[in-house]
């Protein structure tokens, strides 16, 4: 159920603003029929998060196409031109780099870099923001990045985890649990993924699979005699939308 500044809302008229093979008009058709309460204080709230949605959905889909590579944390690389490797394995921003060239850079030579699922999921929702707020918001909002996982995003972009959600939302990152891993191979102790529409999900590392062909590659690498099958936890991480949307919407006032 979608309500709009504390009122249930009828869809029609905002179903009608999208393509009926659209995501957005996908997302909508999931939120409305859902028996969560998902809460707006505008319809600019609500189509900002629609447009975001969408746009994390073709950043998954582009990163899949940047022969970006998978790297476990002490193999990574990326392009020194833009960022500096740390220890850790993650990709801190040069001071002298432009944080919209540098995210652009991932994508155009995604040769040049590796590194683990999660920070490939950091690296789709910067993505994501930089395609929704524009190139001098993005930069404006975030002018320091450090890629590495969602303990070390920038707050205005959040990435919150529920514990629960009922429902699978296209740009939702989800996780699957590999319980009996093979010790020898820790990096398949789970994988992060996009959700992107059609039981499909994004994944780094795996490409583009309905969860039933993830499942089956982790379990293909569990520890000899296992008994407990890879499986899609119930919890979701998702950006802070309503920040996101207040950046972008006080970015218009500007212009």
């Amino acid at each position: 159920m979608i309500r709009i500044d504390g009122n249930k809302v009828n869809i029609n008229s905002i179903l009608n603003l999208y393509n009926i093979k659209s995501i957005e008009r996908n997302i909508l058709e999931i939120l409305y029929k859902s028996s969560e309460n998902y809460t707006y204080s505008s319809e600019e709230d609500l189509r900002f998060e629609l447009f975001f949605r969408k746009n994390t959905v073709q950043a998954s889909l582009d990163l899949y196409k940047s022969n970006f590579n998978f790297k476990i944390f002490r193999k990574s690389k990326c392009n020194t031109m833009f960022w500096e490797r740390t220890k850790q394995g993650g990709f801190l921003l040069k001071s002298d780099a432009l944080p919209s060239n540098a995210i652009n850079d991932i994508y155009k030579n995604g040769e040049l870099y590796g590194t683990e699922c999660a920070t490939a999921i950091v690296i789709v929702y910067y993505k994501a923001c930089l395609d929704s707020l524009g190139e001098k918001t993005f930069n404006d909002t975030f002018p320091k990045i450090y890629l590495m996982n969602w303990h070390y995003v920038d707050e205005n972009l959040g990435l919150d985890t529920t514990d629960y959600v009922e429902d699978l939302i296209p740009g939702d990152c989800r996780y699957f649990k590999n319980p009996d891993v093979n010790p020898m191979t820790p990096q398949w102790q789970g994988e992060n993924v996009i959700f992107m529409r059609s039981k499909l999900f994004y994944g780094h590392g795996i490409g583009i699979k309905t969860g039933d062909e993830i499942i089956s590659k982790l379990n293909s690498v569990r520890i000899a005699g296992a008994n407990e099958s890879a499986y899609l936890l119930d919890s979701a991480t998702r950006p802070n939308f309503k920040r996101l949307c207040y950046i972008y919407s006080k970015s218009r006032l500007r212009i």
